[in-house]
């Protein structure tokens, strides 16, 4: 990957890391959205889900930054991962099985990428203590804190010597 010195357009969709040390422009729109619920995405990026833009590698380049790129290489899986050396930002996730695709954190991009996420990868991974789209309540005392409410068991999930 090489720098460049290219501004982003309407065309260009423009994404940096947490400290802007490198930044990239993938083509608009993106090719694909997706969550990733797999337990090894799940321990580099620190969260239950992480939501993924793929664009094809001709569609994108490193503005600036590479230098300060990092990557995890995990040879029994095909996989690369690129983190900045700075702020340990995740900023790119490639696979030896797609070579002509790269696949970025969606949370770099502040602006729109053209595709919303609508598929899941690696479900039966997700772990039991995600959210998943119950009630929130406000939590009093904590302006712009919402809280998840106990669930209350049915008699169905309770076991039967309980009663």
């Amino acid at each position: 990957m090489r720098e460049k010195t290219i501004l982003a357009t309407k065309d260009w969709i423009k994404g940096e890391c947490g400290c802007g040390l490198i930044a990239f422009e993938i083509k608009h729109p993106a090719r694909w959205a997706y969550h990733d619920h797999s337990a090894s995405t799940r321990r580099f990026s620190g969260n239950a889900t992480t939501t993924y833009v793929g664009s094809w590698r001709k569609r994108f380049r490193l503005i600036r930054g590479e230098a300060q790129l990092s990557a995890y290489r995990d040879e029994e899986k095909g996989i690369t991962r690129r983190f900045c050396i700075e702020c340990g930002t995740a900023v790119a996730y490639e696979r030896d099985a797609s070579p002509h695709m790269i696949n970025i954190p969606r949370g770099l991009f502040s602006d729109a990428v053209g595709r919303e996420p609508r598929y899941h990868l690696r479900m039966r991974e997700k772990p039991d203590w995600a959210w998943e789209g119950g009630t929130l309540s406000n939590l009093k005392g904590f302006p712009g804190v919402l809280y998840e409410r106990p669930r209350k068991p049915k008699k169905r999930d309770l076991p039967e010597d309980m009663f």
